[in-house]
């Protein structure tokens, strides 16, 4: 049977006969059925941030594993965690079949190599704290099947993420994701509703480990790095608002903090040194609410 993916859109098969407008409309209409594709699966979604972040607070990784479109989604997803959570480059990593070379071309073929996912996700020695996310659009990506056997092998935690049900690569993992957001414009170009899908869905699966892991203190970027003068900016904004303080005022504090929001919010907040402020957050395991429970003696 041809997969949901690949199938031809009834709305859409004049669409190179219509006015411009009408053309954008007809997409823009498909487009709107992505968020409800992804609602229907946010318990999955749930259970996915709540298994991975589990496994990272004993030391584990994020592995994305994808090809084409869904392989770049996973690169771009995992590249952005380090400026916006100070995470290091490999805490959360994605591999992408065909290599480097294939995030910004096709690499004909690569999809194809189970042996190869095999290969990429051995070379990572994946173990029992990780966990590893396939991607992809069909569900039945070989090379994505190839890492995530390999992965369960290894006893990591396994998780699909694909636009079919069923699917070959959900029937093997341990929680399956299957936003269906059903035939594509453009008949199998799933870079369009299907790739849309999967970036909000790994957005919410890296974010929302981020918030279990302590990295926001409310919707706040405490994690922030200052590297740069945006940056820093933000820093005093995010301090600032986090304490109910002015900007000059979150600048003194940043400084007395060697530039460390955290430990800027919690020394503010706390009433407590910049050193008192960083044990504490030692002993919370950086999360900043339980710190200052800490301080007040409560239990977190």
């Amino acid at each position: 049977m041809q997969s949901l993916t690949e199938q031809a859109n009834p709305f859409t098969e004049d669409i190179d006969m219509v006015p411009t407008i009408e053309m954008v409309r007809l997409i823009n209409q498909e487009d709107a059925r992505v968020a409800a594709a992804v609602a229907v699966e946010l318990e999955n979604i749930a259970r996915a941030i709540d298994a991975i972040a589990g496994r990272m607070q004993r030391g584990g990784r994020l592995i994305y594993i994808g090809a084409g479109t869904s392989g770049r989604l996973g690169v771009l997803d995992a590249s952005e965690c380090p400026p916006t959570f100070s995470t290091s480059p490999e805490l959360v990593v994605a591999l992408i079949a065909g290599g480097k070379r294939a995030i910004t071309e096709s690499v004909e073929g690569a999809e194809d190599e189970y042996e190869l996912g095999v290969r990429d996700v051995a070379e990572l020695r994946v173990s029992s704290n990780d966990a590893v996310v396939g991607v992809a659009a069909s569900g039945g990506t070989p090379y994505v099947l190839g890492g995530i056997d390999e992965a369960r092998k290894c006893g990591a935690l396994t998780i699909s993420l694909a636009c079919n049900r069923p699917s070959k690569l959900e029937e093997v993992v341990d929680i399956g994701i299957a936003p269906l957001v059903g035939p594509e414009v453009i008949a199998g170009s799933t870079r369009l509703k299907a790739g849309t899908a999967q970036k909000l869905v790994l957005n919410m699966l890296s974010t929302g480990v981020m918030i279990r892991l302590g990295k926001t203190f409310g919707n706040l970027m405490v994690d922030v790095q200052t590297t740069n003068s945006k940056l820093r900016d933000r820093a005093r904004h995010i301090v600032a608002q986090a304490c109910n303080i002015s900007a000059e005022r979150a600048a003194q504090i940043l400084e007395d903090c060697n530039g460390e929001v955290k430990a800027a919010i919690v020394s503010e907040l706390a009433g407590v040194s910049a050193g008192q402020a960083r044990d504490l957050l030692k002993q919370s395991g950086g999360l900043v609410r339980k710190a200052l429970s800490l301080q007040r003696g409560e239990h977190p």
